[in-house]
């Protein structure tokens, strides 16, 4: 019965805790037991909060009994990322530097989530400030695939997307700077959103003007999904692009069950000049056979549209990595991860004038998007070229696609991922097949600035069509 809580949905959650078929004890009983239980096999986490979760725990449980008002996610356990301040709990952000850090105020993402009842169990592991698309850190070593532990849990989300996958908790924060949210999710078989810029504000980030961060839901449904965001999305004075956001239903679009008829989607099966494995294109194919079999009419995008966009991502978010950390790698080199300290050096000659150049091609970006989308509702692509890469892949070295090596792992793995991030455009990624050993693909589906409930709508179409919500990593 432990683990049947476990593997249930929030959404499912949320409807039994109201109606007192469950306690909200119990329930995070059951998961703190998973996570204690998994922890040693996946390490997925950095801290686990045992006690203060069975308080919150028994003081929602009273609040059901009283019948007092219920929040969006009463009782229901979620898990964050450590790079998400969280009030009195240890946030240490992958890095030796804040190793004991214990923030004194919650993140916006977070203060949302608890007062909306949720109930935080632990803080999930991340690479070091984000900082790689693979979940690793000096602080606390390696975090495997839920799926395989011969295989990465993708990054710098890697905890919180296997926490989700593992049935720790069904719900989790994450973040995606470049596809850190997305990236996890396709490796882990999990739902990962990049909403629009602002959508969830953002109350940590230095520079909110050029932000190209987001803090992001993590969860194993479409309908989990939606209704983390209805509780994360709105205004707040932190964040100006968050300014006057209009909050729809976002779960009651999910749960549409109207068809995709009408609906136009663009495609692309690689980003041009890159490679895409077979096994990836199958399942894609496959995906798109589902979208076209609920009515959308799909059209191949021309080969002619260019979003090799690595060199511009790079420049602005590095230069922003080089003012925030250089102090500490000049400081304390040796408590850093080598990849982070790599990075920064490629950032080391970038001027101003660089600097500049990228926002302005950011922006011819952005309105690239905007035309695409002008005639078509969605655009779709896979997520990651190929499957989880190894367990001990070097950021820096070299992949392998259907036996051939490619360099650089950022631009060859997930070239689709980084555009979104610099154009703000909402991005979800499910789960669309399955690879070699059984390991995940996953699909992006790109909609409308600030549509989220129109993309939500034709993802969770699409999750349901696919019916593979049944297939579980084998966990114990």
């Amino acid at each position: 019965m432990n683990d049947e809580l476990c593997l249930m949905t929030a959404t499912a959650l949320r409807e039994r805790i109201a109606r007192r078929e469950v306690s909200p004890v119990e329930v995070t009983t059951a998961v703190l037991d998973r996570a204690q239980r998994l922890q040693p096999e996946l390490n997925c986490f950095i801290t686990i909060c045992g006690e203060e979760a069975i308080q919150e725990a028994r003081a929602a449980e009273r609040a059901v009994m009283r019948g007092e008002p219920l929040g969006l996610l009463h009782g229901i356990p979620y898990t964050c990322k450590d790079l998400v301040n969280t009030r009195g709990v240890r946030t240490t952000f992958g890095s030796l530097f804040y190793e004991k850090n214990v923030p004194s105020e919650d993140a916006e993402a977070v203060a949302r989530l608890r007062r909306q009842g949720a109930i935080l169990i632990g803080k999930t592991t991340t690479s070091e400030f984000g900082a790689k698309c693979l979940t690793d850190a000096p602080l606390f070593g390696r975090t495997r695939n839920a799926w395989s532990a011969a295989h990465t849990s993708g990054g710098s989300s890697g905890g919180a997307a296997v926490a989700v996958a593992a049935g720790i908790a069904p719900i989790g924060i994450a973040t995606d700077g470049g596809g850190s949210t997305r990236i996890p999710a396709a490796c882990n078989g999990v739902v990962g959103l990049k909403q629009s810029m602002g959508t969830v504000p953002h109350s940590q980030v230095d520079d909110a003007f050029g932000n190209l961060t987001y803090v992001t839901p993590m969860t194993r449904t479409v309908a989990d999904t939606a209704l983390m965001l209805q509780a994360l999305a709105g205004a707040d004075p932190s964040d100006p692009w968050s300014m006057d956001v209009p909050v729809p239903d976002y779960s009651m679009a999910a749960g549409a069950t109207d068809d995709l008829r009408g609906k136009r989607i663009l495609f692309a099966k690689a980003l041009k000049g890159r490679p895409v494995s077979l096994e990836v294109v199958s399942a894609f194919e496959s995906a798109l056979g589902h979208l076209r079999s609920l009515g959308a009419e799909l059209a191949e995008m021309p080969e002619t549209v260019d979003f090799d966009i690595e060199q511009l991502w790079r420049t602005i978010n590095h230069t922003v990595w080089l003012a925030r950390f250089s102090s500490m790698a000049r400081e304390r080199p040796g408590d850093m991860s080598p990849s982070l300290l790599q990075q920064l050096e490629l950032a080391a000659h970038v001027s101003g004038v660089d600097y500049q150049q990228a926002m302005f091609d950011r922006t011819r970006l952005f309105r690239h998007v905007q035309s695409l989308l002008r005639e078509n509702d969605l655009l779709a692509m896979p997520t990651l070229s190929r499957t989880a890469l190894p367990i001990d892949q070097d950021l820096f070295g070299t992949i392998e696609i259907d036996g051939e090596k490619f360099p650089e792992v950022r631009a060859n793995w997930f070239p689709w991922t980084m555009p979104f991030n610099l154009t703000g455009h909402p991005a979800v990624t499910l789960p669309c097949g399955f690879g070699a050993g059984g390991l995940p693909i996953g699909i992006q589906l790109v909609g409308r600035f600030r549509r989220e409930a129109d993309l939500l709508h034709a993802a969770s179409r699409l999750e349901e069509s696919q019916a593979l919500l049944s297939h579980r990593p084998d966990l114990r």
